[in-house]
């Protein structure tokens, strides 16, 4: 249990008085980050929510701690954001030794300009506990229910859904479902139950996890992340220290394949270790211990028929570089608008092959950074000892080597250049730009002004469909009723003008002032341009200039509607295609 200290009563289900909802149209499984994360998106789509957790408390120890940028703003739209940052420890350096040499150190903020810094550092447990917080505010517009010590013991698929038979303290009861989201962790049980693997490498090394609390709060350290390869206190290994809120501290000892994890997590084992590497002046409490083994694997296809996998039960990777948590609510921040769009009969079912394609993606480029990571960190030939360790010495001089010392690619924004659901480019975008913000990468921050206050450009997009429209001169009220004219009507599109300085004021626009100059610089805009957002804040398109006939097949393919699904509107997807074909 969590230093909060936070057990949740039990509360008989209705189901087994004949009362309830025998059937529903989603449910969640698992009331960790990711289902709970999962929840959120979904009441915020204005569903109702029900999710089963097997436990009666929040998250043991800390666990998932660092807590990346692009999460940090996926949280801000989920309205918990600003809970997590007060909270938690921010950081954007981090330092790596050899020995008591400091090699270098990496900035990984080093633009300003941001509302969220690079990382937050935040026990799970309280992660866990804003989130639920996010929860019972979103449930006076939403039916929200959370039910703990629910165990989901049998699931049976069908062609429209799945059956799912629960067990609790006064017996067990069904639940049918158009949907279940799978969100129950590396060991998944609901995976288990339909007879799906999840394959990959298991790394013969095992490391030891700590967190203490020092007294005084650690003022020999500071909020950043400090690595070391073969440090005095620990030597032939590598060791990792990361502060949390409350004075607690995260520290890992690499240990070896051959320890007994039983054995070192006894205090007389735990102990000396940590005295050796804070020193014997300083005063600490141990709060919590666990061994533990890498992983890298995840799951052939995460959408099977009516069942979805998300978080560690669809893939999981070793925890340095913080890409475990990250990933996983990188995950429901896809799925929860399809799924969305699916159930309101506004997009194919197919639409969720997207999810597939992009996680898998995405799953695969963290299980690499993660398995190259583990490789550098415990090398298992001397050849690879030997590269690591000239690699050491040469960073220690050369700039050029620093980029070879692999103490953790830590974790960075999932991009999809290769979607179906992007419209490609046509225009020539500057260097960097062309990359960094083609279709399919998720959006850059930047300083706003908004009704005369100072704000941040993220917030005012995700959730729906979202056009940007960079106008330096402001946008003018004909091409307002021109893209108004050309929008589908079933699917949500929110406009936002952008311009250097305050003009018109148009209606069902948000119109925003780049006053920093930092939205036109960062979107490449230097004269005008048209972006196209995705509800997970993904840029599904963009233009050069102020073009907009191609705006509607842009969404249309980002929602993969081939025109079998109606728009409401009478437009068929044919014109839409058309105009896309000329827009190019």
């Amino acid at each position: 249990m969590g230093a909060l200290g936070a057990f949740f009563p039990y509360r008989r289900p209705p189901e087994l008085d004949g009362r309830g909802k025998p059937h529903r149209t989603l449910i969640i499984v698992g009331a960790g980050p990711v289902g709970l994360a999962m929840a959120l998106d979904w009441a915020q789509h204005g569903h109702e929510v029900l999710v089963l957790g097997a436990g009666e408390s929040l998250s043991e120890g800390s666990r998932a701690i660092c807590f990346a940028k692009r999460t940090l703003e996926i949280c801000d739209r989920l309205g918990f954001g600003d809970r997590v940052v007060d909270k938690g420890v921010s950081w954007n350096v981090g330092k790596v030794y050899r020995q008591d040499d400091l090699l270098y150190e990496f900035n990984l903020l080093a633009e300003g300009g941001h509302q969220r810094p690079a990382f937050v550092n935040l026990q799970q447990y309280y992660f866990e506990h804003y989130q639920l917080q996010a929860l019972a505010e979103r449930s006076v517009q939403s039916d929200v229910d959370v039910r703990w010590n629910n165990r989901v013991v049998a699931v049976t698929q069908r062609g429209d859904g799945a059956t799912l038979t629960v067990e609790c303290a006064d017996g067990t009861y069904d639940l049918g479902c158009d949907w279940l989201i799978a969100c129950d962790g590396a060991a998944s049980p609901i995976r288990k139950m339909l007879g799906l693997t999840s394959d990959g490498q298991v790394f013969r090394d095992r490391f030891l996890i700590a967190d203490v609390k020092i007294q005084g709060g650690g003022a020999a350290f500071s909020n950043e992340r400090w690595f070391w390869f073969d440090p005095p206190f620990h030597r032939n290994q590598s060791a990792l220290l990361h502060r949390q809120a409350d004075d607690v501290w995260r520290l890992d000892f690499q240990l070896g394949w051959n320890a007994d994890p039983d054995v070192e997590r006894r205090p007389e084992r735990v102990l000396p270790r940590i005295r050796a590497m804070l020193g014997e002046e300083v005063t600490f409490a141990l709060e919590w211990v666990s061994v533990y083994t890498f992983q890298c694997r995840r799951m052939e296809r995460f959408v099977h028929e009516r069942v979805i996998f998300a978080g560690d039960s669809a893939h999981q990777v070793s925890p340095f570089g913080a890409r475990g948590a990250n990933s996983g609510i990188q995950d429901v921040d896809n799925l929860a608008w399809k799924l969305d769009l699916v159930v309101r009969g506004l997009a194919p079912q197919r639409l969720l092959d997207s999810y597939d394609n992009e996680r898998t993606q995405a799953a695969d480029e963290n299980i690499l950074n993660s398995t190259r990571s583990t490789d550098f960190i415990t090398p298992k030939t001397d050849i690879s000892r030997t590269f690591r360790d000239a690699t050491l010495e040469l960073a220690a001089k050369y700039p050029f080597a620093r980029k070879l010392v692999n103490s953790g690619r830590l974790s960075v924004p999932a991009h999809y250049p290769e979607s179906v659901l992007n419209t490609p480019d046509r225009d020539a975008w500057p260097e960097g730009c062309a990359t960094s913000l083609a279709p399919g990468s998720p959006a850059v921050d930047a300083a706003i002004v908004a009704d005369g206050a100072p704000g941040w450009l993220l917030s005012h997009l995700g959730g729906s469909f979202t056009i940007v429209v960079f106008a330096a001169s402001g946008m003018s009220s004909a091409l307002r009723e021109r893209l108004d004219s050309l929008l589908p009507r079933s699917v949500p599109v929110r406009v936002v003008a952008i311009a250097r300085f305050a003009g018109e004021m148009l209606p069902d626009t948000t119109c925003l002032i780049d006053a920093e100059g930092m939205c036109f610089v960062r979107y490449a805009a230097a004269g005008d341009a048209v972006y196209v957002f995705r509800p997970d804040q993904h840029v599904a398109g963009r233009r050069a200039g102020l073009s907009i006939e191609w705006i509607p097949a842009a969404v249309r393919t980002a929602c993969m509607d081939d025109g079998t699904v109606s728009n409401g509107d009478g437009n068929g997807f044919a014109q839409y295609a058309t105009e896309r074909v000329t827009a190019r």
